[in-house]
């Protein structure tokens, strides 16, 4: 019998995942218009299902990265998302993590920020930038902003020359139970400051879903839970982005 405290914090292993890897993507894609990259989401308990998403990018030449948008964890555990990261650390390319509203857990929020980073996020792969961002607004009981929009802003006012596209990233979609709607209207007023917003990702409800919430043209790409065993894919090019879900 092993006794186990939801609130330990030590923590073993790699850490600072996200900002190492972004260094490798946007080494390894500076000056390509075109790349592809996987989304997957929504791991929290189904370990032998990870073990087998990241063997199924492994097997593709064309992945480029990944994007993880959140809940590695069921109850914030540190050693329940330890476990996801070392299975996830076995992908051959680098891949980044966003926060979910069950890595809010306990002291999982704390756990995450060691061991991947920041709530808020942003990196470059080729000519698009990616803003990942916190959308779990229930978790945090508006003691803080979520979504933050000064953050919003001032990625928008610091946008890089190299950076002509934009893709936005989070765990929690507009007009779920987790995002403050009151503020979706203002989430979408920033999305759309961002130079050539293409698309946004998110995972949450477990399902596959393609919607356009606002009517505005932007589509939103749900990426479903690991026991689906399907994944996401995009590949942008010049002229756009193609879009697929894969089985595995």
């Amino acid at each position: 019998m092993v006794e186990y405290h939801p609130y330990d914090l030590h923590i073993s292993g790699e850490t600072s995942i996200n900002a190492k890897n972004i260094a490798r993507i946007e080494s390894s894609l500076a000056g390509r218009s075109e790349f592809a990259f996987a989304v997957i989401s929504d791991t929290q308990r189904w370990y032998d299902e990870t073990e087998a998403c990241v063997a199924a990018i492994n097997a593709r030449s064309d992945v480029d990265f990944v994007v993880h948008t959140g809940d590695l964890s069921d109850f914030g555990a540190r050693h329940e998302i330890e476990m996801q990261r070392d299975i996830l650390n076995r992908l051959r390319v680098p891949y980044v993590c966003v926060l979910g509203n069950h890595d809010c857990i306990a002291t999982g929020e704390h756990v995450f920020n060691k061991i991947f980073g920041d709530n808020d996020f942003a990196f470059t792969a080729g000519d698009v930038r990616f803003i990942c961002l916190n959308t779990n607004a229930l978790e945090f009981d508006r003691s803080e902003p979520v979504p933050d929009f000064s953050y919003m802003r001032r990625q928008v006012e610091t946008f890089p020359a190299e950076a002509r596209r934009t893709v936005v990233a989070m765990h929690a979609g507009p007009f779920s139970e987790q995002f403050d709607n009151n503020t979706a209207t203002m989430f979408q007023y920033y999305v759309h400051r961002f130079p050539e917003p293409m698309f946004c990702v998110y995972g949450h409800n477990h399902q596959v879903a393609v919607d356009d919430f606002f009517d505005d043209g932007m589509l939103y790409y749900q990426c479903p839970c690991a026991k689906k065993r399907i994944f996401l894919m995009f590949k942008i090019t010049d002229e756009g982005y193609e879009y697929e879900t894969v089985d595995y």
